[in-house]
């Protein structure tokens, strides 16, 4: 998640909202714009071309540049470093809630649950797994794969490995590994929970883990953590064993820099849901019932089905507080 120099350096998602990642710095507005002063220089960004604005450690924002940014729908969230931590989020105008609504419906509906469950245990791995697993195999595989991954990221930096075993009352108990991985732990849960908001979905309805607020990104999280959280972890250790907290941030911060990571998380969130059931008979109004202004009220709910939001079908008009 670079930090933005100017509009030509501007990454985009895959599917086009941009997004841009700011810290210590002002943001002001100035016309439809905002403008971010740094130390360095000042650059303008037309509030129209961002999609998600990421407040990082050290900026202050202006009550007109929220504005601005609520007026072209633009997402805000308070972050830590490089996105790893999640404080909050502002919402610009009312948005399509297409993809919430299929992580509900896919979370509410028992077969196409268990779908997006076995998904999420398949991502993790780089090979092609049989398509007739049951659920009980595929969590004996990753438990197999996870050990594996810890032991081999400990033959491969000397790291000894005892298992993975903290007590959060006790942190200075835990051994150095231990408390590198949970630290990394927690910076990629904020990265997680930036990516799952910023992009539509819901932090709660978790399919996997279940019970919390941040249920689904815990299931997200598990996606990269034998891959990007333990190598890091061992090889912060490796180098010292002083200070692995820090050290383990900074890692995984410069890692996420390199590499595109909110992205990719972006991506597989996308990925995750893609051809779960959500087939309309009439795909051509479903299309144009997604794409119509995101401020229109919707639609209301029936056992019938869904009908026009606003509609009269009544004597008194729409919205009456008569009983």
């Amino acid at each position: 998640m670079p930090e933005i120099q100017n509009l030509h350096e501007l990454p985009r998602f895959r599917d086009g909202v941009s997004y841009l990642y700011v810290e210590r710095a002002v943001v002001e507005r100035e016309a439809s714009s905002i403008v971010v002063y740094r130390r360095d220089g000042a650059f303008q960004v037309p509030a129209a071309a961002l999609g998600v604005l990421l407040l990082g450690p050290g900026t202050r924002v202006t009550h007109a540049a929220v504005r601005a940014l609520a007026e072209c729908g633009v997402t805000i969230l308070w972050v830590g470093e490089e996105g790893g931590r999640f404080y909050a989020a502002g919402l610009g105008e009312t948005r399509s809630a297409r993809r919430l609504y299929r992580q509900a419906r896919a979370w509410a509906r028992p077969k196409e649950r268990l779908e997006v469950i076995k998904r999420l245990y398949r991502f993790r791995f780089d090979e092609e797994l049989p398509e007739d697993l049951t659920l009980e195999e595929l969590r004996g595989r990753e438990g197999v794969r996870v050990r594996e991954a810890y032991a081999q990221a400990s033959r491969e930096t000397g790291v000894p490995w005892r298992g993975r075993n903290y007590d959060r009352g006790n942190w200075e108990k835990a051994d150095a590994v231990n408390r590198a991985l949970s630290a990394g732990a927690a910076f990629l849960y904020g990265l997680c929970h930036a990516a799952i908001v910023s992009a539509g979905y819901s932090p709660a309805l978790g399919f996997i883990h279940v019970g919390k607020q941040l249920s689904f990104v815990y299931d997200v999280a598990d996606l990269y953590r034998t891959q990007i959280l333990v190598p890091a972890a061992f090889r912060t250790v490796a180098e010292s064993k002083e200070d692995v907290e820090r050290r383990i941030r900074h890692r995984l911060r410069d890692q996420v820099r390199k590499t595109g990571m909110l992205k990719r998380i972006v991506d597989d969130l996308n990925r995750l849901f893609t051809g779960l059931g959500f087939k309309s008979p009439d795909k051509e109004a479903e299309e144009a019932f997604w794409a119509e202004d995101p401020a229109a009220p919707g639609a209301i709910w029936s056992p019938e089905g869904e009908v026009p939001a606003g509609v009269n079908y009544g004597e008194e008009p729409y919205g009456s507080d008569d009983p």
